[in-house]
């Protein structure tokens, strides 16, 4: 069976994945752009100016294997509650760079969305066990990533649904906003264990996988 992996999900060294106050113009919170800057300098992102190097290395990993995708509502736009009359197609342009199916989780039915490039939206309303059924189904035998946000990744680690992790540290304080891990000091392990830590001059990288 394919596996179900995260990969490039960056955090603040205080732990928060998102800035607080998200917004249409602040999509990843204030100061949440500033988590990814390690990202836009590699030639993964940018073909043109990016660098080569360790960062690219692993930020080209997000695409290899990867036949499906899931995220959470958040991730997909800012529209809250019932979708109205508003005919949005998510932040990520006309061309998203998915180029294969992405699994969105809400509790609004939604008729999916067909994009340039191969992206087409699909919206699961039964949960993060349908929605994983959706994705392992239209992956095949590639694997299925959970993109985000924090909300729909705790969901999925809770569940041990998850086989691999790989988290991004970066070198920011943002002091409040959406937070991965540490939140509710009352809650257990959650089963998985460190493979690999490795560190840039701009981030560290670390490998989690799921505990036997």
């Amino acid at each position: 069976m394919s596996a179900v992996r995260v990969h490039n999900f960056t955090v603040s060294l205080d732990g928060f994945a998102a800035g607080p106050q998200q917004s249409f113009d602040d999509p990843l919170g204030i100061g949440g752009m500033r988590l990814h800057e390690w990202l836009f300098a590699t030639g993964t992102f940018d073909s043109t100016d990016g660098a080569s190097g360790l960062d690219d290395e692993y930020a080209l990993q997000r695409e290899i294997g990867v036949g499906a995708t899931i995220m959470g509502r958040n991730m997909f736009g800012p529209i809250r509650g019932g979708w109205g009359a508003e005919q949005w197609a998510g932040w990520w342009g006309d061309d998203p760079p998915f180029h294969h199916p992405v699994f969105v989780l809400t509790h609004h039915a939604h008729a999916p969305i067909h994009m340039e490039g191969g992206t087409t939206f699909h919206f699961v309303t039964e949960g993060i066990q349908a929605a994983l059924e959706q994705a392992r189904a239209a992956a095949g035998d590639a694997d299925v990533c959970i993109g985000g946000g924090v909300q729909t990744l705790l969901q999925y680690l809770r569940a041990r649904l998850i086989d691999r992790v790989h988290l991004v540290i970066a070198p920011v304080l943002l002091g409040s906003g959406e937070r991965l891990l540490g939140s509710d000091p009352a809650e257990p392990p959650l089963g998985y264990e460190v493979t690999e830590m490795v560190s840039s001059p701009t981030v560290t990288h670390v490998r989690l996988r799921r505990a036997t």
